[in-house]
């Protein structure tokens, strides 16, 4: 249900619940996206307009009662980490190529939501998303050194940074002003965000950032502010933007696309399951996608959702998206009617403010709590974190991915199989290692493989059936193959059941299947298999397959 339908039949009881949350997440978010424009390499009044129309946006198509899409702090660095190196220092097609990454990340999220791929959002497991993101706040804080120390930082990758902080870092060329506020804002931040949750603290450290400023004249000082703020419609503009600017840019802009939408789809499920109301992955696709579209055509950059601006507004009441709305409004409000205060924010505060987002991104005790479950899960989130720091941001994406995906293939690859058998007291057939008396029928055989059969592990499939036939003494008169389990097949994996059928005809196994799901049963008639095992060899049922065996080695005897 989008934030327009939920309004049409709108409860009066949220209403005041609303306006306070959308009162409360524009003093919270003005600071918070002017800071995040500044870390995608643009003007602080860039993230204003962004998050007006975003907003309102995502209020007409999305279907979260309380995501705050705009901009967040990932898609923004990864804005930054794309841009650096191909704009050479010319802010004009830094802005337009950050438009044109936009379109781009909406453009893919537009043909995902058509084709229906709202299950794209979940290719980042859990250790892999929570090394990724500890990844990119070590990276975060790295690109605000500059900002919050006075030292001239200039490099395109992690560890370039790093040297170059390292080489012109003195005594002397230290802003002993600029590093004090920086580093203060991050403590208040930390410290009044935890006390008091319900309040806009980002605005009134800010805020008081600036008169501390204005009082002791720091300006003169080393603290730069951010300076005259535009406040005109902005006019897109793709100048000097090349068919080869778009090609060189596919690649970044899928993978902040994928950044983008996990983190839509995880916030947004996060405060359905709190508030019992169904988020649409592929809507949440269209708001997406629609979101960075209009984001780019205002010339701004990708956009996604925070999390901090939408717990805030549970958090002081607001129920329903007519707290974007709320909040659309009382930035606009701001941004035409007090650019004069946001023009004496300091820059290193604003650097405060994206350190203490990129503190809340290390989740320290999702780091334990990995580590409790299992050493490979573990390893897997410091293999992430590594990756984003090693092979930069963008490329950290796709490993991140890949990674995920490697992790799903060695899952499948090599799963658990099992032969079955009955134990006294204990209704079903269980895995015999998992019992100490575990009874079989003689000559009767049941396996099981866990895991849809496919060409990863077609392979392992037959070695482990084959295994278990031969390894029988004596050799079993059937093999029966459980196969509630093999929920997919490909036609390597049916070619690989096919060998087994074969081995099992030359040792004098009669091969038969029991389980079989409908869709699985008419793959194996089209392949052909199905169809050479025979019709009277597959079961629906365990006892039925059983009565089958019992029945025919009767006969036999008779």
């Amino acid at each position: 249900m989008t934030g327009f339908t939920t309004l049409r039949n709108y409860e009066s009881r949220h209403l005041r619940g609303d306006l306070i949350g959308g009162l409360t997440v524009t003093a919270y978010l003005v600071p918070q996206v002017m800071a995040y424009s500044t870390l995608a390499g643009l003007p602080a009044q860039v993230g204003l307009w962004i998050i007006i129309l975003t907003l309102v946006a995502y209020f007409f198509i999305g279907t979260s009662r309380l995501l705050s899409s705009g901009p967040e702090s990932t898609t923004a660095l990864l804005t930054a980490a794309t841009l650096a190196p191909l704009a050479i220092g010319d802010s004009g097609r830094y802005a337009a190529l950050a438009a044109l990454l936009a379109l781009l990340c909406g453009g893919f999220a537009l043909i995902a939501w058509a084709l229906r791929l709202g299950f794209i959002g979940d290719a980042l497991s859990k250790p892999v998303l929570v090394g990724y993101m500890a990844g990119v706040a070590v990276i975060m804080i790295m690109s605000q050194l500059g900002k919050i120390t006075g030292i001239n930082v200039s490099g395109d990758s992690f560890f370039t940074d790093l040297k170059s902080f390292a080489a012109n870092v003195t005594w002397s060329s230290l802003s002993w002003a600029s590093l004090i506020m920086g580093v203060t804002v991050t403590i208040l931040l930390i410290v009044l965000s935890n006390k008091f949750p319900k309040l806009p603290t980002p605005l009134i450290v800010i805020a008081g950032a600036a008169i501390v400023t204005s009082l002791f004249d720091l300006s003169h000082h080393g603290v730069t502010t951010v300076g005259t703020i535009a406040t005109g419609i902005p006019t897109p503009s793709f100048a000097g933007i090349s068919s080869s600017d778009v090609t060189m840019m596919l690649i970044p802009a899928f993978g902040v696309f994928i950044v983008g939408y996990t983190d839509n789809l995880l916030t947004g499920r996060m405060f359905g399951d709190r508030h019992r109301h169904h988020i649409d992955a592929n809507k949440e696709l269209l708001a997406l996608g629609v979101g960075n579209i209009v984001s780019g055509v205002a010339h701004g950059f990708p956009v996604s959702s925070s999390a901090s601006r939408a717990t805030l507004g549970e958090a002081v009441g607001a129920r329903t998206q007519l707290y974007s709305l709320v909040a659309a409004g009382g930035t606009l409000i701001i941004l035409f009617g007090f650019s004069g205060v946001l023009a004496s924010f300091p820059l290193a505060a604003l650097g405060g403010v994206v350190a203490y987002a990129a503190l809340r991104l290390v989740d320290v005790a999702e780091f334990r709590r990995l580590c409790g479950f299992r050493k490979r899960e573990f390893l897997l989130a410091i293999s992430a974190a590594a990756a984003v720091l090693i092979f930069d941001i963008l490329w950290g994406v796709l490993f991140a991915i890949a990674l995920s995906v490697l992790e799903l293939l060695t899952r499948v690859a090599r799963p658990h199989a099992a032969i079955l058998g009955q134990v006294p007291d204990v209704p079903g057939w269980h895995d015999i290692t998992d019992y100490t008396h575990t009874q079989q029928i003689p000559g009767l055989l049941v396996f099981r493989y866990d895991s849809p059969l496919f060409f990863a592990n077609a392979n392992d499939f037959v070695s482990k059936c084959e295994a278990a036939v031969d390894n029988c003494d004596p050799m079993p008169k059937w093999m029966l193959l459980n196969m509630e389990a093999n929920v997919e097949v490909d036609i390597t994996g049916l070619d690989a059941l096919e060998r087994l059928r074969s081995h099992c005809e030359r040792a004098g196994v009669v091969l038969a299947l029991v389980r079989v799901k409908h869709e699985v049963e008419l793959d194996l008639m089209r392949h052909g298999v199905g169809g050479r095992i025979g019709p009277k060899r597959i079961f629906p049922t365990l006892p039925t397959a059983v009565l089958a065996y019992q029945a025919e080695q009767s006969g036999d005897l008779g």
